[in-house]
């Protein structure tokens, strides 16, 4: 594992501040970004929220399907933001007497000895329909959640948002705030102590448009270093080019203009990235970028899948355009967002195990044309060869059944560079150490039609050729007559 851990007591004192987890001895997930892998839990999910309840993390998202069919809320809870556990129907309709359908964008946030979670229900088109934003409170984080006041909190479009996307955020003085909207108008308005009604602002009214420029929907707040920080998403949310911008703004309630987007469609990552929350590990400086986006591979609407990535900020309190990195050291014991091609694949017990095939692989949803690609091989053999897959396109099951290069080493002490066009064309090879079941690593850097492979030593390529069969496609690794496990793999823009 490449993550770097350091103790909240440390990460505190370094910070001036007093640790704000369970323990001083708790370890502060320091990632680059989801190092064992994004998406982060399995399944189909959206519009993620995120809360810190006595040192655990959660995560509250949409179950991203049919409108008909979102009739729950799952949640996701991790003590260090890579295991994972499922807490299945924290809330469902059932606990909702008035909601049937599209129950959206969960906002959790503790207060008052209680947990309330603040959801939409029904996606109304007008003020003649029942439904908007509802708040559930519960004993527990994980619920059970019940609806606390037996109606919507908010039910009408007032200064046309519709009311959905909302977001829960208690300032430092104790005032806790409401954003939210849809069709392209955001609102803020005030919660009252109790967390379940509406409070008014110093002039009387209860809602304040704070629209930003090109806001669609998905409302964040946070507050750093005395400033506010006010997140949204633009564009369409079924397409790919949904995207995450921020304002910062002196006041809780703006004004909030456009500084510019920060989470943008990557076409070698992921598309659709959007509707996100922010997550900072208490006592330090460290924040994330939680947020759903869509594989490249996929086009269905409601393909979305949960990711974060690591959020850094300028001296001047701007927000650096985040990067979607690929990387996976598989410690959280499983392989999502792998899709595997003949051979037995197994991430349980911290690698990725294959037994000996003819040619399995298993492929990332990437399309990199020019990167470098870092992975640790263990060979279980003196036979055979295993390593890396780049620029592949068209896989199948089958020793050569893809088009794009290989690169790896054999137990008869080499590595090797090819090519697979449904049959096997060597381009080069050299002579290096290699021992069955010793961690060997393994790079290639493609720029254009220069490939270089690295092998043990990192500085210097032991194969260096120009090769113009293959412009971009999917990363992954791969076995001939041998089993293997990988580790730590990233690929990078070059």
């Amino acid at each position: 594992m490449t993550s770097r851990l350091i103790s909240a007591a440390l990460a505190a004192l370094l910070l001036g501040g007093v640790p704000a987890v369970a323990s001083s001895a708790a370890a502060v997930p320091d990632f680059s970004t989801a190092e064992a892998g994004n998406p982060f839990v399995d399944g189909w999910y959206a519009d993620p929220d995120v809360a810190v309840y006595d040192g655990r993390y959660w995560v509250f998202p949409t179950s991203s399907r049919p409108y008909d069919e979102q009739t729950y809320l799952d949640a996701f809870s991790s003590t260090d933001l890579v295991n994972w556990t499922k807490h299945p129907d924290v809330l469902t309709k059932a606990d909702v007497s008035w909601a049937r359908r599209a129950v959206w964008a969960p906002a959790p946030v503790q207060r008052n000895g209680k947990y309330y979670l603040y959801f939409g229900a029904n996606d109304i088109q007008s003020n003649s329909e029942l439904g908007g934003i509802g708040v559930a409170v519960a004993d527990r984080p994980e619920g059970p959640y019940r609806d606390a006041i037996g109606k919507p909190l908010i039910s009408q479009f007032v200064n046309g948002a519709q009311p959905i996307d909302q977001d829960v955020f208690i300032d430092t003085d104790g005032q806790a705030y409401m954003y939210y909207g849809g069709w392209g108008h955001a609102n803020v308005v005030k919660l009252n102590a109790d967390m379940t009604s509406l409070g008014q602002f110093p002039d009387g009214s209860t809602y304040k448009e704070i629209t930003p420029a090109n806001f669609t929907e998905g409302a964040q707040m946070f507050k750093r270093d005395g400033k506010y920080y006010f997140m949204w998403s633009e564009d369409g949310w079924t397409g790919p080019n949904y995207a995450v911008s921020y304002a910062i703004s002196d006041s809780p309630t703006g004004p909030f203009t456009k500084i510019s987007r920060v989470l943008a469609q990557d076409a070698a990552v992921a598309r659709g990235s959007g509707h996100n929350s922010v997550l900072n590990v208490p006592g330090t400086d460290i924040w994330y970028i939680v947020y759903h986006r869509r594989p490249l591979s996929r086009t269905g609407a409601n393909d979305r899948q949960l990711a974060y990535d690591r959020m850094t900020f300028n001296a001047d309190g701007t927000i650096q355009p985040v990067t979607m990195r690929v990387q996976d050291d598989f410690d959280d014991r499983n392989a999502l967002g792998w899709t595997t091609h003949g051979g037995t694949w197994s991430a349980s017990t911290g690698r990725y195990e294959t037994g000996h095939s003819f040619g399995g692989k298993s492929l990332l949803d990437t399309n990199f044309s020019d990167f470098v690609q870092d992975a640790t091989v263990i060979p279980r053999s003196a036979a055979g060869d295993s390593g890396v897959v780049f620029r592949a396109t068209a896989a199948g099951t089958g020793t050569d059944a893809y088009r794009g290069y290989y690169a790896g080493i054999t137990g008869s002490g080499r590595v090797v560079l090819g090519k697979a066009d449904g049959s096997w064309t060597q381009l080069a090879s050299a002579p290096m150490t290699v021992r069955p079941n010793a961690r060997h690593r393994l790079r290639v850097e493609a720029i254009g039609s220069s490939i270089k492979v690295y092998a043990g030593d990192l500085t210097t390529p032991r194969i260096s050729v120009t090769d113009t069969s293959f412009t971009s496609g999917a990363n992954g690794v791969r076995v001939f007559n041998t089993g293997a496990a990988f580790d730590d793999i990233a690929v990078a823009h070059r």
